[in-house]
C-alpha cells in the first residue's frame, strides 16, 4: 500500500519526467526516457515529513539495533539527517570520493569504529553509488546492517549487486508501482508504455 501512496505523491508533484525524444543521461552513462525527480519532495512540507517518517519506521522496524544513520552524498544528506533526527540517532553522510582539501575526508560527521549502522539513499538505478558508500563506511570498522532508500528502479543488476554486497534494500516505492499508477491516472500515453517497455527490457543498451 505504500508502495501505492508514495507513487501517486511522486506523481502529484510532477516528480516523474518522462523524455523519449530527449532521453535523460545517467551518471552511469545509460540514456533513459524516465526520470524520477526524487529530490523534489524536499520542497513540499507534508510530502517530505512523509518520507522521513516511513523511512523512520523502516529503520525502527527493521534495524532497531542501529546506532547510526549514514546518508549518501548528495541527494540523501538531507533525508538521511531528518531520517536521523526523528529517530534521535547520530548522522554522518560518505561522498562519492574524499575531498582533494582540508581534510580530505570521505566520510563527513563522526561515526564510532564497529558502529551498526542503516544507509539511507534517495534513489537507486544501477546501485554502483550507493554501495561505493557502504564499501567505504565498511572500511571504517562500520557494521552496515541494511540500506532504505525512497525509490528504486528495480533493475536486476543492481539487485544483483546488492546481493553479492551483503546489503538488504527496502524502498518506499518502486519502477514497477509509479509505472502502474501513471498509466492508470493518464500521467502517462499508452504508447508510452511501450516505449518504457523497450528501455527496460535492455537499458543499458537502449537507444546507443
Amino acid at each position: 500500500m505504500t508502495k501505492k501512496i508514495f507513487a501517486e505523491k511522486l506523481l502529484a508533484v510532477e516528480a516523474i519526467k518522462l523524455s523519449p525524444d530527449a532521453p535523460f543521461t545517467w551518471a552511469s552513462g545509460w540514456l533513459s526516457p524516465f526520470y524520477c525527480d526524487n529530490r523534489k519532495t524536499l520542497s513540499y512540507p507534508d510530502l517530505r515529513t512523509f518520507v522521513k517518517i516511513e523511512l523512520a519506521r523502516i529503520v525502527a522496524e527493521r534495524y532497531p539495533e542501529a546506532e547510526a544513520i549514514a546518508g549518501v552524498a548528495t541527494g540523501a544528506i538531507a533525508q538521511g539527517a531528518l531520517v536521523a533526527d526523528t529517530l534521535g540517532l547520530p548522522f554522518c553522510y560518505v561522498r562519492p570520493k574524499a575531498k582533494d582539501h582540508g581534510m580530505q575526508n570521505l566520510i563527513e560527521g563522526h561515526v564510532a569504529t564497529g558502529a551498526k549502522v542503516v544507509v539511507v539513499e534517495d534513489l537507486i538505478s544501477t546501485g554502483g553509488s550507493s554501495l561505493k558508500a557502504v564499501a567505504a563506511l565498511r572500511q571504517a570498522g562500520c557494521e552496515v546492517f541494511g540500506m532504505v532508500a525512497s525509490y528504486t528502479y528495480g533493475f536486476p543488476v543492481a539487485e544483483e549487486a546488492f546481493a553479492q554486497a551483503g546489503v538488504e534494500l527496502t524502498t518506499l516505492t518502486d519502477y514497477e508501482a509509479v509505472a502502474s499508477v501513471a498509466a492508470a491516472t493518464g500521467y502517462i500515453r499508452p504508447e508510452d508504455l511501450e516505449t518504457l517497455a523497450e528501455w527496460r527490457a535492455n537499458p543499458a543498451e537502449w537507444r546507443k
